[in-house]
């Protein structure tokens, strides 16, 4: 490799900020790609490691690059165009039910579609799947317990499967019975058996904007109503709207997802959740947190549980595996609490049981220490496929188009232009083999109509790329069209005033 020019009057740092430039220029270097580390470039240029680093920090301070603690330095997206965190206007919403149901439907049937590249889904795992080593993992369980793997379980699940979950609470401060959680039918129901502890039909439960078009439709199907509280692209909820909301309306409960949410990938930190969780405790109103994301986060350190800082036991914990390992599995839980007995309670009703193969199976997973190494693994790579897809739409789609830069999770916050309505070009979408989900889907008063969501959880490859192209098309195509018909009516509204003014001119003529 050649040598830095020590004899240039460029500084040393420059000239390795120049390296990292060409290198991307020619390819070698993507977005999401690690920068050779300090020592290794200190050796190649036969340069000391400061000099290396203050390149590093110039390039960070740039935002070319982040810095990842204990990883490295990796290259971020070029150009994109980040979502800012709050917008000019924010309508003050009722409390509302679910609208664009038809649509929802669509978003999940698109999912299945032979020869379609599903950008419309959201599932982390598939940028990493660990399916070899839990059908490893399945097999031996099952040659242990034979007939008991197609019997019923305890209601509240698997004891040890339990404990498990108990730990790795207790090692983030959270004081955890193994007894008092609850294992569900996946997230949903989880959330379906929170939502009845503590609200009932025509009641109104609080959740962020936009929201998860899942927890919208969960909360019509139960007869309640949901109020759509702002929220920030970087911060999540915020506690000044929330205060508001309070103030305003007969909250009877917050459904919120303060670590990771979907789909912005926003994240609150630990001081601001606690703050979130110390007002609503103060109006004694019940918060259920969605925490599926909390383990894919892109920051230095896992987000805390809002239930560590709970008082007085109004915190419901909801969370699964579905996300980060085995969506199929449809394993869940839910930390109650205060509300325990109620939430065991509906369990029994609603469901008695959930499969067991498949809680020894993950209990195993944990034990070996494999979960966690996957996790890792799978935050990496899904970071990576995170500043791709931000590069590729930065390329691809209208220059107006702006994106969020997600601090965790597995999917992109698309705003286009406001006369786009992404719903409107979804079923042409799909034609060209590609889905994705219409913002509109996830506010149940159909705000985020210009909004669209797609997923970077992709094991990634030039099928990917191309249907990121093939929306880009869409958006300028649609852009151009609608351009065009208001350029139309323009010109027959400039007529009509123009015969107006002529018909007025007679009339006074004559006159």
């Amino acid at each position: 490799m050649k040598l830095l020019d020590k004899s240039s009057s460029a500084y040393l740092y420059q000239q390795v900020i120049d390296f990292i430039e060409h290198q991307q220029e020619i390819g070698a270097l993507q977005p999401g790609d690690k920068l050779p580390s300090l020592r290794k470039l200190s050796r190649q240029f036969e340069i000391s490691v400061p000099t290396v680093k203050q390149a590093y920090i110039e390039l960070e301070r740039q935002g070319r690059v982040s810095a990842r603690p204990q990883s490295g330095y990796y290259l971020q997206a070029a150009q994109a165009r980040t979502l800012k965190p709050r917008p000019a206007k924010w309508a003050q919403c009722k409390p509302a039910e679910v609208q664009g149901r038809s649509m929802i439907e669509q978003v999940h049937a698109a999912v299945h579609l032979p020869d379609t590249v599903a950008l419309g889904i959201s599932n982390p795992i598939q940028a990493h799947p660990p399916d070899k080593a839990l059908a490893r993992l399945m097999r031996s369980v099952l040659s242990k317990v034979s007939e008991k793997a197609v019997s019923y379980g305890p209601v509240t699940g698997d004891a040890k499967l339990r404990m498990q979950l108990a730990f790795r609470y207790q090692d983030q401060g959270v004081e955890v019975n193994p007894d008092d959680i609850v294992i569900t039918n996946g997230a949903q129901e989880a959330l379906s058996i929170a939502l009845q502890c503590v609200a009932k039909r025509g009641d109104i439960i609080a959740i962020e904007s936009p929201c998860f078009f899942g927890i919208i439709e969960l909360i019509e199907t139960l007869g309640m109503k949901a109020l759509e509280v702002y929220t920030c692209t970087e911060d999540g909820v915020g506690l000044e709207e929330l205060s508001q909301a309070i103030e305003q309306h007969n909250i009877t409960a917050c459904l919120f997802s303060t670590a990771i949410n979907n789909p912005l990938g926003s994240m609150k930190t630990d001081e601001q959740r606690q703050a979130m969780v110390t007002l609503l405790e103060l109006h004694d109103i019940p918060l259920i947190e969605d925490e599926v994301y909390s383990e894919i986060y892109f920051t230095d350190k896992k987000p805390k549980p809002a239930q560590l800082y709970s008082e007085k036991g109004l915190v419901m914990t909801c969370s699964s595996f579905s996300k980060t390992a085995a969506p199929g599995y449809r394993i869940g839980w839910l930390l109650p609490g205060k509300f325990e007995e109620q939430a065991k309670r509906i369990k029994r009703a609603q469901s008695a049981s959930t499969p067991m193969l498949q809680q020894w199976t993950l209990n195993e997973y944990l034990l070996s220490g494999d979960y966690d190494r996957h996790l890792c693994v799978l935050r990496k790579t899904l970071a990576y496929n995170c500043e791709r897809m931000r590069a590729l739409v930065a390329e691809h789609f209208p220059k107006e188009v702006c994106i969020s830069k997600p601090q965790g999770g597995s999917v992109l916050w698309l705003r286009c232009q406001s006369h786009v309505n992404t719903a409107e070009f979804f079923q042409q979408a799909l034609t060209q083999g590609v889905s994705f989900a219409p913002g509109a889907v996830f506010s149940p008063s159909g705000k985020y109509q210009n909004y669209m969501r797609v997923s970077y959880g992709v094991q990634w490859g030039e099928d990917v790329e191309k249907a990121i192209r093939t929306l880009g098309e869409l958006v300028f195509e649609y852009t151009c069209q609608q351009k065009t018909v208001l350029e139309s009516h323009k010109m027959n509204n400039e007529k009509m005033i123009n015969h107006q003014s002529n018909q007025i001119g007679k009339l006074v003529d004559k006159l």
